[in-house]
């Protein structure tokens, strides 16, 4: 299954309560942290979600 990168590149401080909790179910805790994920519908799904927060790459 493909791999994607995704990191957090902007703060959640003054997000809705669910797109804090998606930011969360992706692993990602500070900025700057990154975390690899198989890359399903689901995962881009959430992805979608908080692209304005988020840097995607394939690996």
């Amino acid at each position: 299954m493909a791999k994607i990168r995704v990191t957090l590149v902007k703060s959640t401080i003054g997000q809705v309560a669910s797109v804090k909790g998606t930011v969360a179910a992706l692993g990602l805790k500070k900025i700057r942290s990154s975390k690899e994920l198989d890359d399903t519908p689901a995962i881009q799904g959430m992805i979608a979600k908080v692209k304005h927060l988020v840097k995607v790459e394939s690996i």
